[in-house]
Formats: C-alpha cells, structure tokens, sequence
C-alpha cells in the first residue's frame, strides 16, 4: 500500500537493465516499514521478465561474518539452477571460488588489492549470468553487512551502467557504513536511493480495509484513530495492532461489520512493546522462557542451542514455538532446516525489552556457553556471536579473546577489513601489557598491511614496541611484512626506515634466516632510490637473500629473490639471467608453489619475447594464470604481451589488448599495470606517428603516477624518437634518443629499449656521430644482444661499412638485419628506408629496392609521411614512381615492389590469356603502341626475357 512510486522506479530500473543500462537501487526506511516487502515485489517483477535472481541479506547473528551477503546471493544462483559457462570466467573463477567451493579450487594468491578483484569476480558473474535477460541481485539488511562486502557493493554500483544488472539493497534507516554508501552513491548519480517514509492516512485506512477483508470505507472510524495514533503509519505496526486489537477483543466483528468494544486509546510509543508483552506474559513459563533465550539469539536462532539453554525436549520445543501465542511471533526459517526465526526485527526488540540488565546478563552467559558446546570451536559466525554474547555477560577478557580469534580468521579469509574492524575490539577489550593483546595488535598490523593501510600501520608499530609482549623476531617479521606494504604502494621512503627498524631489532649477529626476507624486499625498495649505484646494492641483497633462502628453508624467498636477480642481472649476463630464472620456477614447482610459479613464467616469457621475439611462453602463463586464479599476474603477461605486438607493428591487435587490460585494471585500481599499460599505449602512438595521440596518452601515464625515472628512457626512446622519425623529423628523434640515453645514465634500471643498443647507433651512423670502434664497444656488450636492437646495430653497422667502401658487407649487414627484423613489420621497414640515402650516396647494395618495399609498406599502412620520403628518394635515384592510383592494392607486392603500375598489371592479366597487343588494346581501351611500351616496361621491371616468358611469369602471379 502506498508504495506505487518506488514500484515504478523499481520496474523502470528493471527494464532499462535489460535493455542493457544496469544500475543500483537502495530501499531506506525504518524498521517495518516494508523495505523487504517491496524487495519481494522487486523479485516477483525480476521473475516475471524472466531475470537471474540473486538473493543474499546479511548476518542472522549479527554484523561481521565476511561475505556473508555474497556467499548466500552466489549460492542462490547455483540452488536456482540453469546453466552458467563458468568457464567464461577465467581467472575470476578460482576467485570465486573462495567463496563458493562447488566452483572448484579457489586462488592461492594472496594478491595486493585482492578485494577490488573478488569484486570485479562478482561484477563477471552478474553479467554471465543475465545475458541476455538480465541479472537482478537483492541483498536485505545491508546494514548488518561486513565491510568486505560494503567494498564490494561500492564496486559495482560504479561498474554496473553497462551491464544488464540491477542491485536491489535494503537498508535499515540507523547511521552507518550502508546508509553512508547510499548516500554517497546517490549524491555522485551512480545509484537511486529509494527513501519509504510511513504511509499516510488513506494508505493505511487502505491496508487496514485488505487485512479485515473490507474496503477502506468499511473500517470503523476508532480503528483508524487508533491506528493511526499508535502505528505513526509504520506497516508492521498496523499489522501488529490490529492483530493485537483483534486478539484482546478490542476489535470484533459482528452482523454489522467490525466494531470496536472499548474506548481506550493506546499510548503510542508503547503500542508495540505492549502487543508483544501480552502475548509474551500469556505464555506459561517455560514458553516464556523459550522466546526469551530466542531474542537473546537473535532474529534467526537455531534450535539445537535453544534447546541446550532451556534443557526441553525437541518436542516440547516445538510446542512452545508453535503455540498460539508464540506463533504470533516466531515462524520456521524458510531456507535453514532446523532454524526458526522472529516475524520482524521489531518483535525481537520488543521482546529484550521485557529483560531487566541483570537479566539479560544471566541469560546472554547461558547461551554463550550453550552455543560453545553445540558448537565446538565456534566455526564461522558463531565466534563473533559468542563475543558479544560474553561481553552482554560482562565477561569482557573471555569477549576479547574471541573478538582476536575471529579477527584472525577474517584476515585468512581475505577479509582485511573486517579483520582491522575485529582485532580492534580485541585490543579495546584485552588487559594492556598481555601477550593477548600484542597477539592481536600484531595480528591488527598485518590486517593493515593487507588493506594498504601503510600511515596506519606506522602508526601502530610504534604503539606495539611501547606495550611489549612480543619477541624482537616477530617485530622484525612485522616490519618486514609492512616493508612489503610500502613497495606496493610506491612508498620507498616508508620502506626503507622498515627495513632500517627490522635489521635494529635482529641486532649485529641475526641469524641468516632473519635477515634473508629482510634482504630481499630492502633489494627491491632499492630500484626506487634514484641514482647510479642502486641496482648494485639491490643485486648484492638479492643474491645474499637467495643463497640464504634455499638453504634455510624458505621457498617463497627464495623464488623473489632468485626473479628478481633474474631482472638485475640481464643486461649484463642475459644466459645467467635466464638461468636464474629457470632456478626460481623449478623451486616453485618442487615446492608447490603455484603463484610463484606463474610470476617465473612470466618473467622467462620475457626473456624470450626480448631475446628472439616470441611470445609462446607469455601465452602459457597467461592461460597458468588464468587457470589457479592469478589475475595480476594474468595481467603482467598481458603487459609483456602488449609491448611485443607494438615492436611486431601489429597495431591493432596492441590497441584491442591494452583497451581490454586497462578497462579492468583502471577499475580494480592496479595502479603499476595501469601505468605500464599507459606506456604502451605511448609507444604504440608514437610508433604509429600520431603525435596527439601520444602525448594524450602520456598525459594519462602522469595521472596515474608513471612519469618518474624509470619510465622516462622508454618515453623519449621508444616513443618520443620512433614517432619523430615516423614524421621525418631526424632531428628530433635524434635529440629524443639523446635524452633517453640521460635519463637511462642518471637513474639505470631494469628495463630495456631505451635504444642506446639499437636505434641510437643507427641515427648515429647516418650522421656521422658514430666510428666503427665505438660502435664495436657497444655492441660487444651483453645487454646489446636482443634482436630488436640487434636488428638496428646491423642497420647501423652497414651505413659504417658502406662508408668505408666495403659495399658486399654492407649490403649483407642489410639483409642480416632484414632477418632479424623478421617479426618486426614497421621497424624492418623503417630501417630500410634510413639506411638507403647512405647507400644511394655511397652507390653500394640496392637502395631502390628497399625504397619501394618500405614505401609498399608505408603506403598500405597509412603513414603516409614516411610513403612520401621513400617516394622522393626514389625519384632522386631515378626511377620511376608512378601515382598511387585506384586499384593498387589488386596488384600482387612482388609485382608492386618491382614498381609495376595498375595499368601494366591490366596489361599482364590479360597477356596471360595470350592476347594480343591489338585484342588487349581494345579491351582496355588503349592504342596498341602503348600496349607495347607497357610489355616493354613490364619486361623491364620483371627481368624476363622476351614476352613469352613474361606470360608464363604472370601465369605464376596473377590471381585468377
């Protein structure tokens, strides 16, 4: 009743979503006021239209049991049946699968940001889920819901406009983490608050007529002043005072329709409170009892405990539940065997308050301990419960205990933030200068840690040395666990003095063991701190780390220590780093550790992409990746991915990949692959040409935090310099590469391509900058040996060999780096049309050739620019260029590259028939004089020796 506009806006979310505009909904309203009512009417609509419906609410037992919402919304999905390719998931099925098992082997990755990706999980699902008809998922009671789970709603409400979603939340109308989230969703446009305020005066004379089975103008006139005064318009109410006036007499019904036998008015605050009391004090006493050690439980309570407490039978249990009275109030749970539940939050409210504090206090120790022996060990929500119920008994040591214990548990879930809520009760509730409490502190610091909580964090840890309690190696372990935190998060700084602080608390003489972890994340903080000597210091800690590791026991260091020296060790020794490599994976695969066996295959892919240009292995561990759930690391491959189809010149297929990878990434805020992705994206422009295009997407790389030391060799040398040179602008490239070369001296790092190996020697040389004897140190060194800059070393080395008369090596250094430059389309192409003014100058090789190859290339690929300075170097060598006429792209490329016009391919395709020239003459609509000057030419061009042979040549290359 009264609820025709939220109905509407309801059904109208409904149908904007399967016509694929989703988007979030939030009922808000008091207790009773009908949010779950309308959220059933909401389901019945999503049912009607055919809808995947999900439906979850939070904790029976009270907030902070992680997920709970989720799991139970997830797991309607697979009870509703219908068939879902779960599959289609890929790396986010194993994610899933942490909450639903029956989805098989969930992820082992502990992975920073681990929460944003359950949600991106759950954001997957939705929309394989709906298709084509569309997804609707309710979760009631959102303001009993953990912070886990507020995250994840806060997720999707901002991802679901293009999908065909809608999420339905009720929330309870009490300041708090959900009410706050509306709020601010509403306030920004990404989702409707939905706020039911009480029904008016007509509205409930309307509901009062539907309960008494008589139209509004039939209800007696005291009964809606009765109602009206005692309800304040609240649905439940009304239905609770009129049962109650139905029950004591007060209404009845007689010949003439309802009447009302007395005059007294309810006092309204306390209409409800005496319903329930009397229906409560009519009960005998066991009864009584029963409903109070219930309310004690909960809105939902299992009768297991209840019987434990109240000591009756299951039978006379059940009598007591389903009397009269009771039945009134209570009803078996619809979803769980075995459970019963209150008809109302309101009720149970209600109830609590016929208990005095001592009462209640006695009563919430006995279901403590009731609920300690039915379940021993207190398995999932039931630890928190027990919590509270020992802190209600006043036993708040024994409630701190168990607040730490659940803490404990949330944090191995995943469930970081519920853990720093948990733990912090515990530290609250514990006795100070305990082992208790630096137990749960300490457990506290790792949830931050989890969380990205770094300031917090820091915070803490000076808090936990003054309270004491734990031995300097745990202190150490911690420092070193948050050092970890601050290399996520690009805070060098922070790390460092962890690092500093771990190393002080193990003192001079730590054993190996200690320091080993310490070693290996100060080896990576150490590729933050700007200047020359640093990566030194981060291989000699790497190495250390490593050597100690395998013989101490401790595998996963092992594995990053051995990687990154794998990264560090590159450029001076590439087979020593491959063999690192190598070491890390067959550790991670003896000792079963899946995650660090992906990141090693990632890394070897890499290693081969940058040694011969495949991407085989990278492949491999993207599908690794994606099968045990890896998603970041899915999510580096594709990094590696993308930057190879950049270097091949597959274009295309590089804006498909980094637009796919960065509409996820952005969204779960994986900030280093967002920035490597947005450096791609860069050279990508920059190698196509488009200026404009560039710098947007470096403008994007800054937002994101990535215009720092390490990335600025690549910016001006893969990027900056490739799209000078694509827009002939070899003054500019050069000084492009000058500054990569700079920022490559002034901060080294571990990545490549800034071109001092390839692309500089090649600029260098067509100057004149470059002498042979340099050139032999710099390619002499290992870091020289990838076949992109070899590539561009044998370009360079045959504009040196070309200028000092040694001609045939100069052209077998072009066609040597032709041969490298196999895989790489735009490169290849690119160094043949630099390279042929020296050769035409010095009169060595065949410039000609390489001239019309690069300008076949250019031309097709739209760089028109480059196209252009090929065509005029090659008219300045003398040939002929004929315009780009239409039809070009029919004339087969070995036909094009030997300069063969459309015209004379007209020619060929008709000679091949043996026509004559008077026959081809008129069918082209030509003289047969010029018909011979075009055999004559094709001839020519072709190398065949009279006009017969060229027939049999074009038999062999002309499409039919």
């Amino acid at each position: 009743m009264g609820r025709d506009d939220e109905l509407q806006a309801i059904e109208s979310a409904l149908t904007a979503a399967r016509a694929g505009r989703g988007g979030a909904l939030f009922l808000v309203g008091e207790s009773g006021i009908g949010k779950t009512r309308l959220a059933a009417a909401a389901a019945d609509l999503g049912f009607g239209t055919d809808m995947r419906l999900l439906r979850g609410r939070g904790s029976a037992l009270g907030p902070m049991v992680p997920y709970r919402s989720l799991t139970e919304a997830l797991l309607s999905l697979l009870r509703a049946g219908g068939t879902i390719d779960f599959d289609a998931l890929g790396p986010y099925r194993p994610i899933l699968a942490g909450l639903i098992p029956d989805l098989g082997p969930a992820t082992a990755d502990r992975e920073t940001g681990s929460l944003v990706i359950l949600a991106e999980a759950v954001l997957r699902l939705t929309a394989l889920a709906g298709g084509d008809r569309g997804c609707l998922m309710i979760l009631d009671d959102l303001q009993d819901a953990d912070l886990e789970t507020l995250a994840v709603v806060d997720y999707l409400i901002d991802n679901l406009a293009d999908q065909r979603t809608v999420l339905l939340g009720t929330i309870r109308a009490d300041q708090g983490q959900a009410l706050s989230l509306a709020r601010a969703a509403n306030a920004r446009g990404t989702a409707t608050m939905l706020e039911l305020g009480r029904l008016g005066r007509a509205d409930l004379r309307r509901m009062a007529g539907s309960r008494l089975g008589v139209a509004a103008d039939e209800v007696p006139d005291p009964v809606d002043g009765l109602l009206w005064a005692g309800s304040g318009g609240n649905p439940f109410r009304v239905e609770e005072m009129l049962n109650g006036m139905i029950d004591s007499g007060l209404l009845a019904r007689g010949a003439d329709g309802w009447q009302v036998t007395e005059s007294e008015r309810p006092n309204p605050p306390s209409t409800l409170l005496r319903t329930v009391a009397a229906r409560v004090d009519a009960l005998e006493p066991a009864a009584r009892e029963v409903l109070l050690t219930s309310a004690i439980l909960g809105r939902r309570f299992p009768l297991a405990v209840l019987q434990a407490v109240t000591r009756l039978t299951y039978r006379d249990l059940l009598s007591h539940l389903r009397g009269d009275q009771a039945a009134h109030l209570v009803a078996p749970d619809d979803q769980v065997p075995d459970w019963y539940a209150f008809q109302h939050a309101l009720i149970v409210e209600a109830v609590l308050t016929l208990l005095s504090p001592v009462e209640r206090a006695e009563l919430s120790g006995r279901v403590a301990d009731a609920v300690e022996a039915v379940y021993p060990g207190l398995p999932g929500e039931w630890c928190q419960f027990s919590a509270a119920l020992k802190l209600d008994a006043g036993r708040p040591l024994e409630a701190g205990r168990l607040w730490a214990v659940a803490g404990k548990r949330a944090l191995t879930q995943g469930a970081a933030q519920s853990a720093v809520a948990l733990l912090a009760k515990a530290c609250e509730l514990l006795a100070p200068d305990t082992g208790d409490r630096a137990d749960a502190m300490e457990a506290q610091l790792y949830a931050l840690a989890e969380v990205g909580g770094v300031d917090r964090a820091l915070a803490m840890v000076d808090m936990l040395e003054e309270a004491g309690g734990l031995d300097p190696r745990r202190r150490a372990r911690l420092n070193t666990r948050l050092a970890w935190v601050a290399v996520h998060a690009g805070r060098a700084d922070a790390g460092l003095r962890l690092v500093a602080a771990a190393r002080s608390l193990l003192g001079p003489a730590a054993a190996p063991v200690d320091t080993a972890p310490i070693d290996v994340v100060a080896a990576h903080l150490e590729l933050d701190v700007p200047g020359p000597d640093q990566l030194g210091k981060a291989e000699d800690m790497a190495r250390r780390a490593a050597v100690v590791a395998e013989s101490t026991d401790l595998p996963a260091v092992a594995c990053q220590a051995w990687q990154l020296l794998g990264a560090l060790t590159r450029q001076r020794d590439p087979a020593e780093a491959t063999a690192l490599l190598e070491r890390s994976r067959a550790i991670a695969v003896e000792r079963n550790l899946p995650i660090w066996e992906v990141h090693a295959l990632v890394r070897l892919g890499h290693d081969d992409a940058l040694r011969d240009g495949a991407i085989d292995r990278l492949e491999m561990a993207r599908d690794q990746a994606s099968r045990i759930g890896a998603v970041t690391a899915r999510y580096q491959a594709e990094v590696n991915i993308a930057m190879q189809l950049v270097l091949r010149g597959d274009f295309a297929e590089a804006d498909r990949l980094t637009a796919q990878v960065l509409a996820a990434t952005t969204r779960l805020k994986l900030v280093e692959t967002t920035q490597y992705m947005f450096l791609h994206r860069t050279v990508l422009n920059g190698h196509r040409g488009r200026r404009a295009e560039m710098d947007a997407e470096l403008a994007e790389l800054r937002r994101w935090g990535g215009d720092n030391a390490q990335h600025a060799p690549r910016i001006h040398g893969l990027a900056g310099t490739f799209c000078a040179l694509m827009e002939e602008d070899h003054d500019r490239a050069r000084a492009e590469c000058a500054a990569a070369l700079r920022a490559e001296k002034q901060n080294p790092t571990t990545f490549h391509f800034a071109g001092r190996y390839g692309v500089d020697l090649l600029l260098r040389a067509i100057s004149g900058d470059l002498d042979r004897a340099e050139f032999d140190v710099v390619t002499s060194a290992p870091a020289s040996r990838l076949r992109w800059d070899r590539m561009f070393a044998e370009y360079a080395k045959s504009v040196l060999l070309g200028q000092s008369g040694h001609a045939d090596e100069a052209a077998e250094a072009v066609a040597k780096a032709m041969a490298l430059g196999a895989p790489y389309a735009m490169a290849r192409h690119l160094g043949l049309r630099l390279v042929a003014p020296a050769a035409l100058e010095a009169g060595w090789g065949t410039p000609l050739d390489w001239l019309r190859v690069a300008e076949e290339h250019f031309h097709r690929t739209e760089a028109a620019t480059v196209a252009g300075a090929c065509r005029a170097l090659l008219r300045k060598g003398g040939a002929v260029v004929g315009q780009r006429r239409e039809g070009t792209d029919e004339v087969p490329q070995v036909l094009r590259t030997a300069g063969v016009t459309v015209r004379e391919f007209e020619v060929l395709r008709l000679l091949v028939n043996r026509l004559g020239n008077r026959e081809i003459a008129d069918q082209l609509h030509l003289s047969p004089r010029t018909v011979e000057k075009h055999v004559s030419s094709l001839i020519a061009k072709t190398g065949e020796p009279n006009r017969v042979a060229l027939s049999r040549y074009g038999s062999t290359t002309v499409p039919l």
